[in-house]
């Protein structure tokens, strides 16, 4: 049986409010509509996520806790920045590999703002070894990563996104068939998740479509950097 969307458009009206009223004292006295309008709300999101995501991804964690889970803080780290404003105004969930303590592993990563929401996929910023990994699997197997890249099913949902470097990475020559693709330093799917189908009757149904569509780039990821998937 379909359960109703626990994401309503209270969720995104605090958000909004939020980016106006970005100070603790405003938080405080609207903590308890934060907690009813976003965290529970965000928390039942991920719970109904967990048994599907058991099937379709068991290496993908799917916690849903408060502190310590899949639901980011709201608090923003503002030690070293300039911004010091104390939240955020977007409800981040992070679904992680179970290697992800032990190497950067590719996850997924919902994103829910008042002027966007999205789900990505893959490796945002990997760490030199992992990166290093990735583009010696696209460099050794430039069929593989294509057939990823450009799968149909994929790219109905997802685009590439993220940055890359200005030049040839090193040990590529600039000439290289695949310089395009070797020279990111993300990689990473975007698909973008229209309001309506997050407070629609079968959001679970609609995220886990995207999910499984993104199989052949985490597979190929998770395989450069000997993970499963």
């Amino acid at each position: 049986m379909t359960k109703a969307s626990p994401i309503q458009p209270k969720l995104f009206q605090f958000l909004k409010q939020l980016e106006s009223n970005n100070d603790r004292e405003w938080f405080n006295e609207n903590k308890p509509r934060f907690q009813a309008e976003v965290q529970e709300p965000a928390l039942e999101l991920i719970e109904q996520l967990s048994s599907p995501m058991k099937k379709s991804a068991p290496m993908i964690r799917v916690i849903a806790k408060k502190t310590g889970g899949s639901l980011m803080r709201i608090y923003r780290d503002t030690r070293f920045s300039k911004d010091k404003r104390p939240y955020k105004t977007n409800v981040g969930i992070s679904l992680r590999h179970e290697a992800e303590q032990d190497i950067h592993a590719p996850g997924f990563y919902i994103h829910l703002a008042a002027d966007e929401c999205f789900l990505g996929a893959g490796c945002w910023r990997p760490e030199r070894n992992s990166l290093a990994a990735i583009r010696a699997s696209i460099a050794e197997d430039p069929s593989g990563w294509k057939r990823a890249r450009d799968n149909k099913k994929l790219n109905a949902h997802f685009h590439l996104a993220g940055e890359s470097l200005k030049t040839a990475p090193r040990d590529y020559p600039k000439d290289h068939a695949m310089i395009e693709d070797l020279r990111r330093i993300d990689f990473i799917l975007v698909a973008p998740l229209p309001r309506k189908l997050l407070t629609g009757k079968d959001v679970i149904g609609d995220l886990m479509e995207r999910i499984r569509a993104a199989r052949p780039m985490m597979r190929f990821l998770c395989d450069a950097i000997d993970v499963p998937y």
